[in-house]
């Protein structure tokens, strides 16, 4: 029924138009139309300036209105060079819409058409005007693509010996994050070996550097505050993106391509949560590319927190081969068992022992 009352409204909306327009014919036949062509220009060149100064009006009520209710301040450095970059770009595009349109709206008015309005001269082109409206916009461009590149070399650029390495992973819908370990490397993946029961990202057990790996699936990210960290980034199925609004940056996470981004957060969760005034606050992970049907619901979630907080929460988190192998751990445990002889032998023994657990669990997945 509501579909029928909106057709039947527009069908109405257009025969009033349309008798509007006839009546306009009638009337220049009847007053001449001449003066109906002269009433109708100053009618609309007056509906122009109107319509120009109320679109002033409302970009002011819309910029008080949206002030600081849309993104609270960048919490990296790169994310205030992007803010900055944003401010200058929205300057220099604002001052010449506002003078073009000005003097487009003005136009409109003063040389409507008139008795009195006669053209003076007229070229049909000059050499010069071309120089100034093509030189000028391509410095300002120019100058503008400059800031951009060197602040995507910033995002881009190689991460610091001391950065933290975390590896985030899209899959459909969800983001899986690993962590390396206490030997501070993350081990080998192979795709061939994912398996969603025990093995999401295909790690190779064989590669000792993996018995430590913690895997979040739950979508967090914990990271430390005023240390740089370098996020690998890879998909497990379509073309995801890993967006950070806080920190003003997104990458795109490819299938078979891995990409990076590299950032230092300088707000922690908790001091955000107190500038905000929102004592509910996160930093989001979202998903900046349709992915599928559960796009929406593809979000995870950045904590940010000090030293002290993340090596406590590292100390409570079992590593992913812990969780998946139980058996392998007791076998390994097992292996290491024999009394260490004089040349050391026992640590050898012991390295012998988990890589005969771990290639008997690689053969067993």
């Amino acid at each position: 029924m509501s579909v029928f009352i909106i057709v039947a409204l527009v069908v109405l909306l257009f025969t009033i138009v349309y008798q509007i327009g006839k009546s306009s014919e009638y009337a220049s036949v009847i007053r001449g139309e001449e003066f109906v062509s002269k009433r109708t220009n100053k009618t609309i060149a007056t509906l122009l300036v109107a319509f120009f100064l109320l679109g002033l009006y409302g970009i002011y009520v819309c910029n008080e209105y949206f002030k600081g209710k849309l993104l609270p301040p960048a919490a990296c450095k790169t994310g205030d060079n992007y803010d900055h970059m944003f401010i200058v770009t929205l300057m220099v595009t604002g001052v010449v819409f506002l003078a073009t349109q000005a003097v487009l709206f003005w136009f409109v008015y003063k040389y409507q058409t008139s008795e009195k309005s006669k053209p003076s001269f007229f070229f049909s082109h000059d050499n010069r005007l071309e120089m100034i409206w093509t030189t000028i916009p391509a410095i300002a461009m120019t100058i503008l693509v400059v800031i951009g590149l060197k602040n995507w070399y910033e995002v881009t650029a190689p991460a610091p010996d001391n950065a933290m390495v975390v590896e985030i992973i899209g899959k459909q819908f969800n983001w899986l994050v690993r962590y390396p370990g206490k030997d501070n490397e993350l081990g080998l993946r192979d795709f061939r070996k994912i398996n969603d029961a025990n093995n999401v990202l295909g790690l190779d057990w064989t590669d000792p550097h993996n018995q430590d790996d913690i895997i979040s699936q739950n979508g967090e990210l914990h990271v430390v505050v005023n240390k740089p960290v370098k996020l690998i980034i890879g998909s497990r199925d379509v073309i995801h993106d890993v967006g950070l609004p806080h920190f003003r940056m997104k990458m795109d996470a490819v299938p078979g391509i891995t990409t990076s981004l590299c950032f230092t957060p300088y707000i922690t969760t908790d001091s955000m949560k107190q500038i905000t005034g929102n004592p509910n606050f996160v930093y989001e992970i979202a998903c900046d590319q349709l992915c599928g049907s559960g796009h929406y619901s593809m979000r995870g979630t950045i904590i940010v927190q000090t030293q002290e907080q993340f090596d406590a929460w590292t100390a409570s988190q079992k590593s992913y081969y812990a969780l998946n192998n139980p058996d392998a751990l007791k076998a390994a445990a097992t292996a290491t068992t024999p009394a260490v002889d004089s040349a050391g032998g026992g640590d050898i023994k012991k390295v012998d022992g988990m890589k005969k657990a771990a290639k008997a669990v690689s053969m067993k997945n």
